[in-house]
């Protein structure tokens, strides 16, 4: 495929499934690689049949699909076969599986020295937990990052899969941008290790230094950007929608005070008794009348959007960040996006392997035994 960006010319392998490993490819694919999803080929990727496979298209679009019988003697062979004319293979199994098909990472790139090999699992590829399946809340739990979530007793599960996307898909973005760039200097490739749940874990480097000064641990919903002061709080309003006020510096938390009338509020920004008040104060107008009155005054409010409410939103229209038919815009935005809808199970399969050297006879042979679909 010709492709455009930073990343024109590299190709990826994709064996992955779900959220992490497809968001990691995607990005990719927006900076100009042409990824390659290789799925099972009776069942695909399970994103496939959620939620009318919207997701999957979200996360896949301008990529190829190739289905392979990885459990098949022919088709682990021919996934060696293809890491020998590839830059980066991306896989989620857990550890051991792809070494009890004769393709593990360290084995892939002892016979393809310039090949980058991303393992992006759990809880990575070593160590007790190893093996153990688990999914984001377990990631974010073992983090120490649910714990930093909510108010009282029990923590509250933020509502996106910070473990997948930041933990995982970014951390492995990363990772393998930084092998590329070694192999320009070194000619060689590398594995490289990614554990969602250590890259979750990245989000407590504040908290941990505090901690390491000697300081007792702050009790969950009491910090200053848990949103227990006034000046850095999330309120309901009497419409039923919210507003997220950040003023944590003394000009802002002034300029809000003077523009809602209430000069005495001034010295409690940071006071958590204040916060009932500003609470009442907010659910006398609607979420659109109070950013109508307060985003001129630069106090640092903004709507709580719901998704639905982005693409309408100025900036984002501004921005470009949404493509045609409602899709999200990868970031970094440094070249154009992926083009083109998510793949048909299996539909480039021949495509691909006649692009790796393979004959019509050795494809058709492999369709006969099964090996792709």
């Amino acid at each position: 495929m010709q492709r455009q960006g930073p990343l024109a010319g590299i190709h990826v392998l994709d064996l992955t499934r779900l959220y992490p490993g497809a968001y990691a490819t995607l990005l990719l694919a927006d900076l100009g690689a042409d990824v390659v999803k290789v799925e099972d080929r009776d069942r695909g990727d399970y994103l496939r049949d959620l939620d009318g496979g919207g997701q999957f298209e979200a996360l896949n679009r301008g990529k190829r699909s190739l289905a392979i019988d990885l459990k098949s003697p022919r088709g682990s062979a021919l996934l060696r076969r293809l890491c020998a004319r590839v830059d980066v293979l991306v896989e989620g199994f857990r550890p051991g599986v792809l070494d009890k098909l004769g393709c593990g990472p360290r084995t892939l790139v002892e016979e393809n020295p310039r090949l980058v090999v991303c393992s992006l699992t759990g809880y990575g590829q070593d160590g007790p937990w190893a093996g153990r399946a688990g999914h984001d809340i377990g990631y974010v739990a073992l983090a120490g990052v649910l714990a930093r979530n909510g108010f009282g007793e029990a923590p509250v599960l933020p509502g996106v899969q910070i473990a997948d996307f930041a933990g995982g898909s970014l951390q492995a973005v990363i990772g393998i941008l930084a092998a590329l760039y070694e192999r320009e200097r070194t000619g060689r490739g590398r594995a490289i290790d990614i554990s969602m749940c250590e890259g979750a874990m990245q989000f407590l480097i504040p908290h941990l230094g505090t901690l390491a000064t000697g300081q007792a641990p702050q009790v969950r919903g009491d910090d200053v950007l848990s949103g227990s002061r006034p000046c850095y709080r999330v309120y309901a309003c009497g419409d039923g929608g919210a507003v997220a006020l950040g003023a944590l510096e003394p000009k802002f938390w002034s300029a809000f005070c003077a523009a809602v009338g209430e000069p005495g509020w001034e010295p409690r920004g940071f006071d958590p008794s204040l916060a009932p008040e500003v609470d009442a104060l907010f659910r006398t107008a609607s979420r659109d009348e109070w950013v109508s009155r307060l985003q001129p005054v630069d106090c640092c409010l903004e709507p709580v959007l719901e998704p639905k409410e982005l693409q309408g939103h100025p900036q984002h229209r501004a921005r470009g960040a949404f493509l045609p038919g409602g899709n999200l815009r990868s970031q970094p935005a440094l070249s154009p996006p992926a083009s083109g809808r998510a793949p048909r199970l299996g539909e480039h399969s021949v495509e691909v392997l006649r692009e790796h050297g393979l004959s019509q006879e050795e494809i058709a042979g492999m369709r006969a035994a099964r090996a792709i679909g």
